[in-house]
């Protein structure tokens, strides 16, 4: 049975700590800024942008809303001389390990304008370019008091820089949630799988939606799997995980039908508490079927266009396989 390997860039959901001290405090959010506006590309089905890097690039970088810190290659690291940060330990999709990191003056993300994204410095972790499969990743160190607008239809971005407001009212062709903060990360609680509460994640940064084993005990029958499944995560190490549809999943009350997922016990469920609790990590394939998505970090909301019609013959489209494949 032929295992496929789509590289999985939502590696750093963890916290990355130094070995010798507790991290410090997570950097102010930015300030003000004009909103970016900018056409996205595709790195195995996940979204990138291009960045300039201590005013040299621009590079593309892969937009993860799974990652606590934003990361850079190794490669890019050494061409542009940075220099060397502390060392820290990483805790990634699977497994943990010390990194090396590099201190980046500046980020900025391109658009009409160029927009400045860290309001100061940050240490961020190196890993090697062919793990990765982009030149970096923008991490939630970067977008904290943004909003990040994916236009999934137009395949664009939008980051726009919002303060604390009031709840503003919903349009018509949209859901909204409200997440809760935790790691900087947003979970939501507004979510369900065959009528029984889940939590989700938004993770831009993983091609594939992955489930853990407390989600799959949820049913009396479990989802038919249609094979096993291989990921190469950004630290090189590799998760195992069965493929499966789920059906009568539901966000906000909306129904999602025929959502490809991969039931895996990945370490970030363990670092957010969620070994026991039925969750996704909503990847790009299933945020697919949505038109649009805002993420809003400041307000801690998401908002959801209405999805589009939903193609039980293309769940695999996002891997760029058949699903015979599997089989």
């Amino acid at each position: 049975m032929e295992r496929m390997r789509p590289a999985l860039a939502a590696a750093l959901l963890m916290a990355a700590v130094p070995l010798a001290a507790q991290q410090e405090a997570p950097p102010p959010a930015a300030p003000p800024a004009p909103t970016a506006f900018t056409q996205l590309g595709d790195a195995a089905d996940r979204m990138t942008v291009p960045v300039r890097v201590a005013g040299a690039g621009p590079f593309d970088f892969i937009i993860d809303t799974g990652a606590e810190r934003s990361v850079l290659s190794r490669e890019l690291a050494a061409e542009l001389g940075l220099p060397a940060g502390r060392q820290v330990n990483m805790t990634a999709m699977i497994g943990s390990g010390p990194v090396e990191t590099v201190i980046v003056p500046t980020l900025a993300v391109s658009a009409r304008d160029w927009v400045d994204l860290a309001a100061r410095r940050i240490e961020a972790p190196v890993l090697a370019r062919a793990n990765l499969g982009a030149a970096g990743m923008l991490g939630i160190d970067a977008l904290q008091g943004q909003s990040l607008t994916l236009d999934l239809a137009r395949d664009t971005m939008q980051l726009t820089p919002t303060p604390p407001r009031r709840r503003v009212a919903r349009r018509a062709d949209e859901i909204v949630v409200r997440a809760k903060s935790l790691y900087g990360q947003l979970i939501v609680t507004d979510a369900s799988w065959r009528g029984k509460r889940i939590r989700v994640i938004v993770d831009t940064g993983s091609p594939v939606t992955i489930a853990n084993a407390a989600l799959r005990r949820l049913a009396r029958k479990p989802p038919a799997s249609l094979g096993p499944v291989e990921f190469l995560a950004v630290n090189g190490e590799r998760l195992f995980g069965d493929m499966a549809v789920l059906n009568d999943l539901q966000i906000g009350g909306v129904a999602l039908g025929g959502a490809a997922v991969a039931f895996a016990e990945a370490t970030p469920f363990a670092r957010f508490g969620l070994t026991d609790t039925p969750a996704l990590l909503l990847g790009m394939n299933t945020l697919r079927m949505f038109r649009q998505v805002t993420v809003d970090f400041t307000n801690r909301e998401i908002r959801f266009s209405l999805p589009r019609p939903a193609n039980a013959a293309n769940v695999c489209g996002a891997l760029n396989i058949r699903c015979s494949r599997f089989l």
